[in-house]
């Protein structure tokens, strides 16, 4: 005799729990997609940065002055490009067969223009383009000198030679950019490697000392080559 209304009892029991858990459930599912919403509009508001203007004072000494510029395409992916002259390079790369430019007065350094690009992608979620990330980049440098010959007294002659290294390189770094907290400057640090592709063109002089006469060759070559990154940038976004 009982038995239906204990079937019905145990019924609208089950109902009652199911319609909890779609309550609880909610609430969750809700909080992520408003997260996301949160994220976006944030990342759209005119005072979000979005845009870095760097220079690297340390590639210098390897004779290249570029000035970088970053646009945030979204909250973890951007886009830098670079660009810049090269001049006399100072360090003696010697894993990589590169060497410096001489001082003296046969050595005429003729500037090159540079360039790089490549995407950037954070790692942690910030509406600006701040944090530890990773990149890869394309960059292109050429080094040009023209060396002035001697003659057999030893004096320059206004004969000349062009030196010319052409690097092409594939570069993939690791790095973490940070932004001021109460300002919109920043510091970005990186390390990395690269496969680079050389062309280059070396003039060599020689002494036979037993005459005192100067001789020049050009070596041309064609190689690969592994190529290490490490730097600072400074910069500052709006």
């Amino acid at each position: 005799m009982n038995s239906r209304p204990s079937l019905l009892r145990t019924l609208l029991l089950v109902v009652a729990l199911w319609s909890g858990i779609g309550v609880f459930a909610q609430p969750g599912k809700t909080k992520v997609v408003l997260y996301k919403d949160r994220l976006a509009a944030a990342f759209d508001t005119v005072d979000c940065v979005k845009n870095v203007v760097k220079f690297n004072p340390l590639a210098f000494f390897r004779g290249e002055i570029p000035v970088y510029f970053e646009r945030a395409l979204s909250p973890r992916l951007s886009l830098e490009v670079g660009v810049g002259v090269t001049l006399r390079n100072y360090l003696v790369m010697a894993y990589a067969g590169d060497d410096a430019d001489e001082f003296g007065a046969g050595t005429e350094i003729i500037p090159r223009p540079s360039f790089q690009a490549g995407f950037r992608y954070y790692l942690v979620d910030d509406i600006e383009p701040n944090g530890s990330y990773v990149q890869t980049s394309f960059a292109h440098l050429n080094y040009t000198k023209d060396i002035r010959l001697k003659g057999p007294t030893g004096a320059f002659t206004d004969d000349k030679l062009r030196d010319d290294r052409t690097y092409n390189d594939v570069r993939v770094l690791f790095g973490y950019q940070q932004l001021s907290p109460n300002s919109n400057w920043l510091f970005d640090v990186y390390g990395g490697v690269g496969y680079r592709d050389r062309l280059n063109v070396k003039v060599q002089e020689r002494i036979d000392f037993t005459t005192d006469q100067f001789t020049y060759s050009v070596e041309e070559s064609k190689d690969q080559t592994v190529a290490i990154f490490l730097g600072v940038k400074f910069g500052i976004g709006f």
